[in-house]
């Protein structure tokens, strides 16, 4: 009877802990795509040269960087 017992507790705390370390797993995952990530070589996968287009830049929005009058 205690072996059965002892059977029963030791398959508990496995189920518990695949539990946990599951719930940790998603967390992490969650976690991981909240964040945006840029490529990881983007010289591997661009030719050089070729970035990420960026927002179409007009010329009447360019404004002088210095103080010149």
């Amino acid at each position: 009877m205690e072996t059965v017992i002892t059977l029963l507790a030791a398959a508990l705390l496995i189920a518990l802990g695949t539990r946990l370390i599951h719930r940790l797993n998603a967390q992490h995952d969650a976690r991981i795509a909240a964040h945006h990530f840029d490529d990881p070589y983007p010289s591997l996968s661009r030719p050089p040269g070729h970035s990420h287009p960026g927002p179409p830049e007009r010329i009447a929005d360019r404004r002088p960087a210095g103080t010149w009058p």
